[in-house]
């Protein structure tokens, strides 16, 4: 009888099979991987993403895994009082204290031919890295960011007054308390008035990469960060332009992530030094 039974379900069961088989399949959403052609995805190298000023890790979330999925490693360090880290924000915090929230990552972590990439005021922080521990840096890239000369500071980058300061911390109108986590977060003013130093000879012959975001249907001369822009031209570094406004890492994500992975297949890893 249970034999009966199979051979009288087997027709049933071929029939629903080919019911399936001729049901057209939905094509894929496009991914990463189509947007990188294979033949230039870079070798896997290890990312170190410095965000902006209010910002966080966070920032970063939505590149990481893009470029994890082809095989890159990537660090997304949140600054101190920033972030997550917003339970240590002090008036005591200036720019070097970020500069060793970096520097410590690498060191600890064991980092080695990093690519370093800075957004916005990372661009100061990044610097100072460069300054402290060239060995460990393979290549740098500032995204829309501060370009500073030695002995300079964000405020005098800028050459603007400071504004949106409430005590010991820049609030501007935009970083509201009671937003749903994660949240841009009031950012210590001491770091955008201390000068950073750029004079090591090793971290001047770093490979360099500026990335400036234009918005659609603006010139370049027309971008916030133009000036800087022109300043990494002037130290003979690599240019690149980006449609898009302040913050592609939210809403291009792929984009950013191919272009950075364009960036460093033009400069190989090197070996330990």
């Amino acid at each position: 009888m249970k034999r009966l039974r199979l051979l009288l379900a087997f027709p049933l069961l071929v029939l629903v099979a080919a019911v399936y088989a001729a049901e057209p399949v939905p094509p894929a959403a496009p991914t990463f991987a189509a947007i990188t052609a294979p033949a230039t995805l870079a070798a896997h190298r290890t990312f170190v993403f410095v965000h902006g000023a209010w910002a966080g890790g966070w920032h970063f979330r939505k590149i990481d895994p893009l470029l994890t999925a082809h095989g890159h490693k990537v660090w997304r360090p949140t600054l101190t009082g920033l972030g997550e880290r917003v339970h240590l924000a002090s008036p005591a915090i200036h720019l070097s204290t970020h500069i060793d929230d970096i520097v410590n990552t690498i060191l600890w972590e064991d980092l080695h031919d990093v690519v370093l990439v800075g957004h916005s005021y990372g661009g100061l922080v990044i610097t100072g890295v460069m300054d402290r521990i060239p060995d460990r840096i393979g290549q740098v890239i500032f995204l829309d960011a501060i370009v500073p000369n030695d002995g300079e500071s964000m405020n005098a980058a800028f050459g603007v007054p400071e504004t949106d300061v409430k005590g010991d911390f820049i609030v501007p109108g935009w970083v509201k308390p009671g937003k749903p986590i994660p949240y841009d977060v009031p950012h210590p003013a001491n770091t955008l008035r201390e000068p950073v130093s750029f004079q090591n000879p090793a971290a001047l012959k770093l490979p360099a990469t500026f990335v400036l975001y234009v918005e659609a249907g603006k010139k370049p001369e027309e971008a916030r960060f133009y000036r800087f822009y022109q300043r990494a031209q002037a130290r003979g570094w690599s240019l690149r332009t980006l449609e898009a406004n302040h913050n592609p890492q939210w809403f291009k994500p792929a984009e950013l992530a191919a272009l950075l992975e364009d960036i460093v297949a033009a400069n190989p890893e090197r070996p330990h030094r």
